[in-house]
C-alpha cells in the first residue's frame, strides 16, 4: 500500500498593484484630475491676472483655499457616510461641469474679477468633498499588501503632473487663451471621472460599518441619529485614542508645517539673494523632483520597507538636514545636489506615512482620517508661507531654512519617540 498525501492548498498569488487593471484606471483617474488641477490653477491666474492687479490676481488665488480649509473635515464626514467612491465621482462630476462652465462663460463675457472669485469659491468647496474622497479609495481597491505600492505610483503620478501641468496649461493659453486653457483642464476631468466610474470598490463590511455607527453615537444619551457633527466628533476621538495614528497624524503636521514653506516660498527668495536667478532655481526644484520621483518609484517596484516606521522617521530628519545643506550651499550646483536628497528623504517619508495611514485606518474611518491628514498638508501648512516671507525679510534665508529644518527634525524626532510608530510595519 502507498500512503497518500493530502493536497495542501496554496494562497492565490496576489496581484502586484501595477498589474491590476482596477488600481491602473485609479491611478490614470488621478494622473489626469491632478494635471487638470494644474492647468486649472494656471488658467485661473493668467485671467485673474488680465481681469485686475497683481495683488487682485493673488486674491482670486486665495479665496479658493479658504472653503477647502474650512470644510475639508467636513468632506471626510461625507466620505465615509456616502462611500468614497460615490463623492468622488459626484465631486469629479462637477469640477468638470465647474470648469466648462467657466470656459463658456468668458468666451462670452470675458474674465471679469468677480466671476472669477465665485468660481475659485465654488471650485474651494468642491475640492473639500473631492481630495479626502480620493485619498481613501486605495484601501477600497486593493489588498492591504499593495499599499505601499500605490502610494508609490501616486506620488509618481504626483511628479508626472508637476511636470507636464504647467506647459500643457501654457500651451493652452498661448494657443487660445484663458478659454482653452480652461477647456483642457474640464477636459482633463472629464477623461478622470469616465476613468473612476469603471473603478470597482471592495464593499464595506456590515459588522464594520455598525460598529463604526455605535462608536460615533457613544456620546449620545438621547438614542438620535448620529448627526454628521457627531460623526466627525467619533473620527477625531477615533485617531486621538489609536496607537498608530496619533503620533503619526502629529508627525504628519509638524513635518509639513517644517517643509512646506522654504520649499515653496523660502527657495524663490534664496535663488534671488545668491544671484542663481530663475534658472537656477529651475535647476533645484528639478533636483527636488528628480529626488521625490525616485523615492516613488522604489515604493512602487518594491512595496513594503521593511521597519516602515522607523524609516519614515529617519528619512524625515534626514530630509531635513538635507534642507539646511540646501540653504548653506555656495553653488547652484551644490544646490540641486541638496534638492536630490532633500527630495528623496521627504517623498520616501511621506509615501510611508500615506500607506501607513491607510494601512492601519479601518475603512470606515478612511474619509475622516484622510480629511485629517489632507487639512495638514493641503489647508493648514500654506499658512507659513506669509511668515516664511515675513521672517526671510526680516533674518534673511540662512538662519529661517535653519529653523523650519529644526521644525521639521522635529517631526521626526517625534516619531522616533513613539514606541509604537517606531516599530509598526506595512502588511505583507
Amino acid at each position: 500500500m502507498h500512503a497518500t498525501t493530502a493536497a495542501v492548498p496554496t494562497a492565490p498569488v496576489e496581484r502586484p498593484a501595477h498589474r491590476d487593471g482596477n488600481i491602473m484606471r485609479w491611478l490614470g483617474a488621478y494622473t489626469a484630475s491632478t494635471v487638470g488641477d494644474n492647468v486649472y490653477y494656471l488658467a485661473l491666474a493668467w485671467a485673474a491676472a488680465r481681469s485686475g492687479s497683481a495683488a487682485q490676481a493673488g486674491l482670486v488665488l486665495a479665496v479658493g483655499a479658504v472653503p477647502r480649509a474650512l470644510l475639508m473635515l467636513g468632506g471626510g464626514v461625507v466620505a465615509d457616510r456616502f462611500g468614497p467612491r460615490r463623492v468622488v465621482i459626484g465631486s469629479d462630476a462637477a469640477r468638470t461641469v465647474i470648469i466648462l462652465g467657466t470656459a463658456a462663460c468668458l468666451l462670452l463675457t470675458g474674465p471679469a474679477l468677480g466671476l472669477l472669485i465665485a468660481i475659485a469659491l465654488v471650485f474651494g468647496v468642491v475640492d473639500a468633498l473631492f481630495l479626502p474622497a480620493v485619498g481613501a479609495l486605495p484601501p477600497r481597491i486593493t489588498t492591504p499588501g499593495q499599499l505601499g505600492r500605490v502610494q508609490g505610483l501616486r506620488g509618481l503620478a504626483s511628479r508626472v503632473a508637476d511636470v507636464t501641468g504647467a506647459p500643457i496649461g501654457g500651451l493652452a493659453v498661448a494657443l487660445g487663451g484663458s478659454v482653452a486653457a480652461f477647456t483642457v483642464a474640464g477636459g482633463l476631468f472629464a477623461v478622470s471621472l469616465v476613468l473612476l466610474l469603471a473603478v470597482r470598490m471592495t464593499p464595506l463590511p456590515a459588522t464594520a460599518a455598525d460598529a463604526t455607527a455605535t462608536a460615533d453615537a457613544a456620546p449620545a444619551e438621547d438614542g438620535g441619529e448620529v448627526t454628521a457633527w457627531r460623526e466627525l466628533v467619533g473620527g477625531l476621538r477615533y485617531i486621538r485614542r489609536h496607537h498608530v495614528l496619533a503620533p503619526l497624524m502629529l508627525v504628519i503636521a509638524v513635518g509639513e508645517l517644517g517643509f512646506t514653506g522654504p520649499l515653496n516660498v523660502g527657495l524663490t527668495l534664496l535663488a534671488k539673494e545668491r544671484g542663481w536667478g530663475a534658472s537656477g532655481m529651475g535647476w533645484i526644484v528639478a533636483a527636488f523632483g528628480i529626488g521625490a520621483g525616485a523615492a516613488s518609484l522604489l515604493l512602487a517596484v518594491r512595496g513594503r520597507i521593511p521597519r516602515a516606521g522607523l524609516v519614515q522617521s529617519f528619512a524625515l530628519v534626514g530630509g531635513a538636514a538635507a534642507a539646511t545643506g540646501l540653504a548653506c550651499a555656495p553653488s547652484v550646483a551644490l544646490a540641486a545636489l541638496a534638492g536630490v536628497f532633500v527630495g528623496a528623504l521627504a517623498g520616501l517619508s511621506g509615501a510611508i506615512c500615506g500607506a501607513l495611514l491607510q494601512s492601519v485606518t479601518e475603512p470606515a474611518y478612511l474619509g475622516r482620517v484622510t480629511s485629517v491628514a489632507t487639512l495638514f498638508t493641503l489647508g493648514i501648512a500654506p499658512l507659513s508661507y506669509p511668515v516664511t516671507g515675513v521672517a526671510i525679510g526680516a533674518w534673511g534665508t540662512g538662519p529661517v531654512f535653519v529653523a523650519s529644518a529644526a521644525v521639521c527634525a522635529s517631526g521626526g524626532l517625534i516619531g522616533l519617540a513613539s514606541r509604537v510608530l517606531r516599530r509598526v510595519e506595512l502588511p505583507r
